[in-house]
């Protein structure tokens, strides 16, 4: 098969493929917008309307690994139609959960999607990579994937802020209702493609390889992924960067949301445009990333993004008119940090599976595990805003950010060249 029959072959599921990321930024960003409605429709506190965000994320700590060994085993193509099945039931027990009264319901069918989250994200990746055959084309594929995903990332907060309206009062699961059965709906369709179309599946285990292990003759390596002091600090790198970028806007969601001279619809806006930002810091990443290191990449923005959270916590409650809105300085402060966030995954993946060679698909698996972080420290960031308010809370994001100015500075040297990695 030529290049170009191939190319028109595929682009149905390089066109799913594109979807799915934007699905994986859109239900994620949906568990975190849903924080200002479960706080109100079930009276959760600020901790707990941060449940359906830490559902998602442990759904990661449970499945990065067996995904992986599923991809590895089954292929692209059964783990994918897996992935979705499973987010269409995820988004679709949320769905009910606004019409059943329950708030145990609804944090089920977080839980549930983060399954589906963790396994697409597992897939995308490498697979936009093989439809586009490698090299240039591959790594440019990803990058449009990326950007659908920030696309996503910025629909879900503001498409669900004015479906609320301008009062959290009137926030209710159904009211959200049209975004998830949007979701649903393009989860079905996605089924459809992928079931159809023919993907290879270069990567999937041999029938030599799985005859070795299940006669238990493969030999062991005595070394993995954590022998590696720095993708080990650059595991827990991740951890911190994934709950800071979704600690920032969650937290912020719930705190403005809250304010009755700023609402539910301008803060979903806003959040909105936090995501946004995200977008733009990837394009402009993208373009520069081959003339500026991971390392500098990822201490200038930790020190840029320290310095904008330190600025809205310790800045009087100035306001501005912006948009026929008036507009709190610290809200926009946040927002701007979208610009720093953007670029930290990629650039710390870079840096912590540097040097590691065939080692580097299990430290993907590792990595998916610690996606964690973006769950567990919302959660514990407004457990703190219970006690001592939602901009102090703050506090634990500059530690987090204080962490990776290390990892870039020290913790990401390899210090253990000395481990066979071919």
């Amino acid at each position: 098969m030529d290049q170009k029959t191939n190319a028109k072959s595929y682009t149905p599921a390089i066109v799913v493929m594109f979807a799915l990321f934007f699905m994986i930024a859109f239900v994620t960003n949906l568990a975190g917008s849903m924080g200002v409605i479960v706080t109100n429709q079930f009276g959760a506190s600020k901790a707990l309307s941060q449940l359906g965000s830490l559902a998602n994320f442990i759904a990661y700590a449970c499945m990065g690994i067996p995904a992986g060994l599923i991809l590895k085993r089954k292929g692209y193509k059964v783990t994918a139609l897996a992935a979705v099945t499973v987010g269409l039931v995820g988004v679709a027990i949320q769905f009910l959960s606004g019409y059943m009264e329950s708030f145990a319901i609804y944090v089920t069918g977080a839980f549930v999607a983060g399954f589906s989250m963790c396994m697409l994200n597992i897939v995308v990746n490498p697979m936009l990579n093989t439809l586009g055959g490698g090299g240039n084309k591959g790594n440019q594929l990803i990058q449009w994937g990326g950007s659908c995903n920030s696309i996503g990332g910025t629909i879900a907060p503001i498409f669900v802020g004015w479906l609320v309206g301008g009062s959290i009062k009137d926030a209710t699961v159904a009211k959200a209702a049209p975004v998830m059965i949007i979701a649903m709906a393009i989860f079905a369709i996605a089924f459809l493609v992928i079931w159809f179309t023919q993907i290879p599946e270069p990567h999937m285990e041999t029938a030599e390889e799985k005859a070795a292990r299940l006669s238990g003759s493969a030999v062991k390596d005595p070394h993995s992924p954590l022998s590696f002091r720095h993708f080990v600090l650059g595991a827990i790198a991740i951890f911190f960067y994934v709950g800071i970028e979704v600690g920032i806007p969650n937290t912020a969601n719930v705190y403005f949301s809250g304010l009755e001279w700023v609402g539910p619809a301008v803060t979903g806006t806003f959040i909105g445009v936090y995501w946004f930002c995200m977008l733009i810091g990837r394009l402009v990443g993208g373009a520069v990333g081959s003339k500026f290191s991971s390392k500098s990449m990822v201490l200038f923005t930790s020190i840029v993004a320290i310095c904008l959270i330190l600025g809205a916590m310790f800045i009087p409650e100035i306001k501005v008119a912006l948009l026929g809105k008036v507009i709190p300085v610290s809200l926009l402060l946040l927002v701007l940090c979208g610009l720093c966030t953007s670029i930290m995954w990629g650039a710390i993946f870079n840096l912590s599976v540097e040097g590691l060679g065939k080692y580097t698909a299990a430290a993907s698996g590792i990595f998916m595990t610690l996606v964690c972080g973006g769950g567990i420290i919302p959660f514990v960031q407004n457990a703190i805003a219970d006690k001592v308010g939602s901009m102090q809370s703050y506090w634990l994001l500059v530690a987090c950010l204080a962490y990776l100015v290390y990892y870039a500075v020290i913790g990401s040297k390899n210090v253990n060249k000395d481990i066979k990695v071919d």
